[in-house]
């Protein structure tokens, strides 16, 4: 929502997407997020208690040990004294350091309930300070759109592990901030449907253009579904002939990666629901 100097056009509201920088008002309010959620968590503000509690004791040692990769025995009398050395380092942090940071911390606070709260307020934040990137599952990546989001999300949801795999791959090598790897990123996408489509029609070795026939006669699938899946899997494999076309060129961008991350998942979710339809276990 605008403020009142906003809406008279006093004070300027911000209308480019934080890709490759984060300002001072994203950069603060995400260090307030992790202020809330762990530095001060169940009530031990640093600034109150002289030690942290058993769980910051954990993420701290964590910290320390793989992300400073500096010895954990470097210790501070005060919880305080530690809060402000963490401070001081995020301040110094580069912008992709500063998501690197909080994806950590994400990922090794020992309570997954407020991991869960940590991501979601984060996402509010990322959304409301128009950054590119986002949490999704459990990694940031630069994929900005609600309904991409959700539907990346319930395709990782879903419990079927190979498919799973291939996914979280896929976004893992899209959502690098240093070295993206997209040809790859597009190779695990499309894996992905393979694998969804071998547990449909229950044979482990087809190739997805051969069990997307089967696919079809199976779940109903529309010809033109059908059809436009095999082209993309012709646009990535070695085995169609066609892969030096994507594959093998190195500007392949993160927008064709992101395309089929989104259009992977998609398909995997319509293909899981014409699969229950079907009374199809997988």
């Amino acid at each position: 929502m605008k403020s009142f100097s906003q809406r008279k056009g006093l004070k300027k509201v911000r209308t480019e997407i934080q890709v490759d920088s984060m300002d001072i008002a994203l950069r603060n309010r995400l260090w307030n997020v992790l202020d809330y959620y762990y530095w001060s968590y169940e009530h031990g503000s640093p600034h109150i208690v002289k030690v942290p509690s058993a769980q910051m004791k954990s993420i701290l040692t964590k910290l320390w040990h793989y992300y400073f990769k500096e010895p954990v025995d470097i210790t501070y009398q005060y919880w305080s004294d530690t809060f402000k050395i963490l401070g001081k380092r995020y301040s110094e942090f580069r912008w992709y350091e500063v998501y690197d940071f909080i994806e950590f911390a994400a990922n090794n606070f020992p309570d997954e309930e407020t991991n869960k709260k940590f991501i979601e307020t984060c996402n509010s934040v990322l959304e409301a300070e128009l950054s590119a990137y986002r949490f999704v599952g459990n990694k940031i990546t630069q994929i900005t759109s609600k309904e991409e989001i959700a539907e990346i999300e319930e395709a990782l949801e879903a419990p079927l592990k190979p498919v799973r795999t291939h996914l979280e791959n896929s976004l893992k090598l899209l959502s690098d901030r240093k070295s993206p790897d997209y040809r790859n990123s597009i190779k695990e996408s499309i894996s992905a449907v393979e694998a969804i489509c071998r547990l449909i029609t229950k044979d482990k070795k087809a190739t997805l253009g051969q069990a997307l026939k089967e696919v079809k006669t199976k779940v109903g699938l529309h010809g033109a579904l059908e059809e436009a899946f095999s082209h993309l899997y012709g646009y990535t494999s070695s085995a169609e002939g066609i892969r030096h076309s994507l594959m093998d060129e190195p500007t392949s961008s993160f927008e064709d990666a992101k395309f089929m991350l989104v259009s992977c998942s998609a398909f995997i979710n319509y293909l899981v629901s014409k699969a229950e339809k079907a009374q199809i276990e997988l």
